[in-house]
């Protein structure tokens, strides 16, 4: 296996520092945040923790990932760092900006990106959703055979596949060359978990690519009632989801793809959580 980190974990750093430091701690692959990027300072700076997503400097601009491409290709190769995935926050719906992110894909040279699913929130019946994103999914088969790049979705809570049972049911409607999935095992703590071995075996040849990052369910003093149990994003090593059961389980299938580091915790600094996180999962795969 390869490992990675997926640049919503690295906020604090712009695209070339982020492949330096990459780089230095032994990774083989960066899988990019895509979405709109920082054009100012934010006034006022979001707090830390909100950094992630509100002030992450280590993003490719959707607005202009095209014209960048180049660029982004070119810092990686000059650091020997392989361009694994680019993840958008994209939706099926939105066929002609996919396409634009397939494009520079190409360019890049990169093989896979990650377009999300419909989020469910219980408004509008599942099968409807279900039936409508099978339609939208059926264009982006077609574009990612134009170009040759998998199109993956991702286990996720809050969407409409928080399971490996319930990704398969939706992306075994299509050709694994062109549509796969990204396992989760973090995020299947808040929502949709299920045996590794079992989730891993049922996706098969449609498992393209594993994040890393762990979660836990803590009290909520806040809320007076039975119910006040809520998850927090926690360092990788002191959560929830048993990631030497899912080695375990990638190895009995065969799995040699990109193991991407995506950490949200706050409790050390971003150059610690790289080092420390590749040596654990590093030290879990003897």
């Amino acid at each position: 296996m390869k490992f990675s980190v997926f640049t919503v974990g690295t906020p604090d750093y712009n695209l070339e520092e982020t492949v330096i430091k990459l780089k230095e701690f032994g990774y083989d692959g960066v899988e990019w945040r895509v979405a709109e990027a920082l054009k100012s300072e934010p006034d006022p700076i979001p707090p830390k923790e909100r950094w992630y997503w509100s002030y992450n400097k280590s993003t490719v601009d959707i607005d202009t990932i095209e014209e960048k491409a180049e660029y982004v290709k070119s810092i990686c190769e000059k650091h020997g760092m392989e361009i694994c995935a680019l993840a958008t926050y994209l939706t099926p719906d939105q066929a002609d900006k996919v396409e634009r992110v397939l494009k520079a894909a190409v360019i890049m040279g990169c093989p896979r990106i990650r377009v999300n699913v419909p989020g469910y929130k219980g408004d509008v019946n599942y099968n409807d959703l279900f039936n409508k994103t099978i339609s939208e999914i059926k264009v982006l088969e077609q574009l990612a055979k134009k170009y040759n790049v998998k199109i993956n979705f991702e286990i996720h809570m809050g969407n409409i596949i928080p399971s490996a049972s319930a990704a398969y049911r939706l992306v075994s409607n299509f050709d694994s060359r062109y549509i796969g999935v990204i396992h989760d095992a973090g995020n299947m703590v808040h929502e949709g978990f299920e045996q590794y071995k079992m989730g891993v075996e049922l996706l098969n040849d449609y498992l393209d690519h594993v994040h890393v990052k762990n979660a836990r369910w803590v009290r909520d003093e806040n809320i007076k009632e039975q119910y006040n149990w809520k998850p927090e994003w926690c360092p990788i090593p002191e959560g929830i989801a048993n990631l030497k059961s899912l080695i375990e389980a990638l190895k009995a299938i065969g799995y040699d793809g990109y193991l991407s580091f995506e950490d949200f915790s706050n409790e050390t600094a971003t150059d610690e959580k790289l080092k420390n996180n590749l040596e654990y999962i590093k030290e879990l795969l003897k």
